[in-house]
C-alpha cells in the first residue's frame, strides 16, 4: 500500500476572480451588466414617463420648415461656398507665378490667412445680429469650422507641392506620377478635386486619396438607418430625459446647496453621456462611413479604440483620428520639425488650439461668450497627470478613471451654460426694466 507521504503533492491554484490567476474570460458578468442596465433603462423611462408625461414633440421637422429662426443658419451655409471658391482662386493665381518669392506671392498668401481669419469671425458676427436658433446656428458653426481646417490644410499641401515644384524646375525629365494617372501639381487646381475633399470625411488634403472600387447598396441602407434611428433615439432622450431635468434650475447655482447641485449633476451624467455614445457612433460611423461609400473613399480610419485608454492623453489620440491626423500633419510636426519648438510646447499648443474650437462651437451658437467648454478641457491636464500615475499602477483602474472624467465633466459645464442662458434670458431682463 503506497505511503500518503509519497503522493505527488497538487499544484498551487489560485482563485479565478484573484488577478493572479490570468483568467480573463468575464462574458457571462458582462451579460449580467446589459441585463441590469436594460432593467434598469426601462426603469427609468417608465418613471419619467409617469412623472413629467410624455414631452417628445414629433412635430419638430414641420416647425422647423415653418420657424423662420432656423433659415439665417440656412443661408450662412450657403454663404461658406465664397470662402472656398475665393482660397480656389488664390490657389490659381500662385500656381501660375514662376518666381518662388515675389510681391504678388506675398500678396496672395496673406490674402489666404485673412481668408482663415474671416472664416472664423464672419459666422459669430452673422449669428450675433440675426439670432438663429441655437441648434441651426451649431450646425452651421460646425460646418464652417470643418471648412476652415479643411482649407487650412489645401493651402498648406499646396504650398509644399509648390515648393517641390520650384525645387525640381530644371529637370526636364517627365514625372513618373503622370504616366500612372495619378493627380500631379498644378493638376489638382480643379473645382472638382476641391469639392471632392470639401465633402471627403477627412480634414487633410491628398492629390490622390486612396479609392474603394465600388458603392455597396447594403452598406449605404445599414448607415442610413443606424442614422435615422439613433439621431431619433438621440432627439427623444434629449426631450423626455435632459430637458426635465435643466427646467429644474430656477435660479443661479449658488444658491442651491451643494448636496442640491451634486444630485442634479448626478441625474445629468448618465443621459448626457449615453447621447455623447450615441452621437459618437452616428457621426464616427454611420455619418462618416456613409460619406466615404458615396464618395468611394478608401481611408475608413476614422477612430480607434479610445473606449481601452488608460489615461487621457491616449483617449484624446484616438477617440477622433481625423482632428489627430490633422493636428499632428499641420500643426504639431510643423513646430517641432521646422521651427525647433520642443515635443511639450508642441502638444500645448495642439491642445489649446483644441480647447478653443471646443469652446467656439458652444459659445457663438448660444451668443454668449463663456470659458465654461475651454476650462473644461483645461482642466483636464491636471486630470490627465492623475489618471496617468493611477495607470502605471494599474491600467484597469486607469481605464475606469478615464470614463468617471469622461461622464462627470460635460454635465459640469452644461449646467454652467444653462445657469448664464437663465441669468441671461430671465433675470437679467428683469434687473433692467
Amino acid at each position: 500500500m503506497t505511503s500518503a507521504l509519497n503522493v505527488a503533492p497538487h499544484h498551487e491554484r489560485v482563485s479565478l476572480l484573484s488577478p493572479s490567476s490570468g483568467y480573463e474570460n468575464y462574458r457571462g458578468f458582462l451579460n449580467l451588466i446589459y441585463v441590469i442596465l436594460g432593467i434598469g433603462g426601462c426603469r427609468l423611462v417608465i418613471e419619467n414617463i409617469l412623472q413629467y408625461g410624455l414631452l417628445i414633440d414629433f412635430n419638430w421637422p414641420i416647425k422647423f420648415l415653418k420657424d423662420p429662426t432656423h433659415w439665417p443658419s440656412v443661408f450662412l451655409i450657403v454663404l461658406v461656398n465664397f470662402f472656398i471658391l475665393f482660397e480656389f482662386w488664390l490657389e490659381l493665381r500662385l500656381s501660375k507665378i514662376h518666381i518662388l518669392k515675389s510681391r504678388i506671392t506675398t500678396t496672395c498668401i496673406f490674402l489666404q490667412f485673412i481668408n482663415l481669419i474671416v472664416i472664423l469671425i464672419f459666422p459669430a458676427i452673422y449669428i450675433y445680429y440675426r439670432q438663429p436658433n441655437p441648434v441651426g446656428a451649431f450646425f452651421a458653426i460646425f460646418i464652417y469650422t470643418i471648412v476652415l481646417l479643411k482649407l487650412f490644410s489645401y493651402l498648406h499641401i499646396n504650398y509644399q507641392c509648390r515648393q517641390a515644384l520650384f525645387q525640381r524646375k530644371n529637370d526636364s525629365r517627365r514625372n513618373s506620377n503622370a504616366s500612372k494617372g495619378r493627380i500631379v501639381y498644378p493638376g489638382n487646381l480643379t473645382y472638382k478635386n476641391l469639392y471632392y475633399f470639401m465633402f471627403a470625411p477627412t480634414l487633410c488634403y491628398e492629390l490622390n486619396f486612396t479609392h474603394s472600387l465600388r458603392i455597396r447598396k447594403g452598406f449605404i441602407l445599414r448607415r442610413c438607418m443606424e442614422i435615422l434611428v439613433l439621431a431619433s433615439l438621440q432627439y427623444c432622450l434629449g426631450q423626455q430625459w435632459i430637458l426635465p431635468i435643466l427646467r429644474t434650475i430656477d435660479r443661479p447655482l449658488n444658491q442651491y446647496s451643494t448636496l442640491e447641485n451634486i444630485e442634479r449633476l448626478l441625474r445629468l451624467a448618465l443621459p448626457n453621456h449615453l447621447l455623447w455614445l450615441i452621437f459618437f457612433y452616428v457621426y464616427f460611423h454611420s455619418i462618416l462611413n456613409l460619406l466615404a461609400e458615396l464618395l468611394y473613399f478608401g481611408d475608413r480610419y476614422f477612430y480607434r479604440d479610445w473606449w481601452n485608454a488608460t489615461d487621457l492623453s491616449e483617449f484624446w489620440n484616438r477617440w477622433n483620428t481625423i482632428v489627430h491626423h490633422f493636428c499632428k500633419r499641420h500643426i504639431y510636426k510643423p513646430l517641432v520639425i521646422h521651427y525647433g519648438f520642443n515635443k511639450f510646447i508642441g502638444s500645448l499648443v495642439v491642445f489649446l488650439i483644441s480647447a478653443f474650437f471646443h469652446e467656439y462651437l458652444i459659445s457663438v451658437p448660444l451668443r454668449m461668450l463663456r470659458p465654461w467648454s475651454f476650462l473644461a478641457m483645461i482642466v483636464q491636464v491636471p486630470i490627465g497627470i492623475v489618471v496617468k500615475r493611477i495607470s502605471l499602477e494599474n491600467k484597469t483602474y486607469g481605464n475606469l478613471a478615464v470614463w468617471i472624467s469622461l461622464i462627470l465633466i460635460q454635465p459640469i459645464a452644461i449646467l454652467l451654460y444653462i445657469q448664464d442662458l437663465f441669468y441671461r434670458d430671465f433675470v437679467k431682463d428683469k434687473i433692467y426694466t
